[in-house]
């Protein structure tokens, strides 16, 4: 699995100015329905639901919200650059600047947990966070988080 096979690059954006956590919501919700056709407001309130159980910022920055939708066949996703990082009640307690959030069918299992480790993993790169924090161009955020990555054999 690669990103691209879950990412459209009509599904990347930067971000001027979130206020709150809620407010990237709102925008991840915006995004997802523009790119996805998602209904924006049970976007938002599966992100807030699933926020609930335990806060998505992974820490170093990154911001990795995900909820299961009905109305989805595959998983699907979402990137945010934010120009200004918001709190994100992250682990590490530090502003979120990078968010990748996936949609995922109600019923997907294995297939869910395979793409937000592949996010996880890739998003835990500092030299590729450091390429995105750079780039404020959509198109070139989308290929290099599309582009093939050396993944280390285990």
């Amino acid at each position: 699995m690669n990103l691209s096979n879950i990412l459209k690059p009509e599904a990347v954006k930067v971000v001027s100015s979130a206020s709150s956590k809620k407010r990237l919501l709102q925008d991840l919700g915006d995004l997802a329905f523009a790119a996805y056709g998602l209904s924006a407001p049970a976007t938002v309130e599966a992100l807030m639901e699933r926020e609930s159980l335990g806060p998505t910022g992974v820490g170093q920055g990154v911001a990795l919200p995900h909820a299961r939708m009905s109305g989805l066949e595959s998983v699907v996703g979402a990137f945010l650059l934010l120009e200004k990082p918001v709190d994100f009640d992250s682990v590490d307690r530090q502003p979120v600047d990078i968010v990748f959030s996936l949609f995922a069918p109600e019923d997907a299992g294995v297939e869910h947990l395979k793409a937000l480790a592949l996010v996880s993993r890739t998003l835990r790169e500092s030299a590729l966070c450091a390429k995105l924090r750079a780039n404020a161009d959509p198109a070139t955020l989308y290929t290099i988080l599309t582009e093939n990555h050396t993944v280390q054999a285990a």
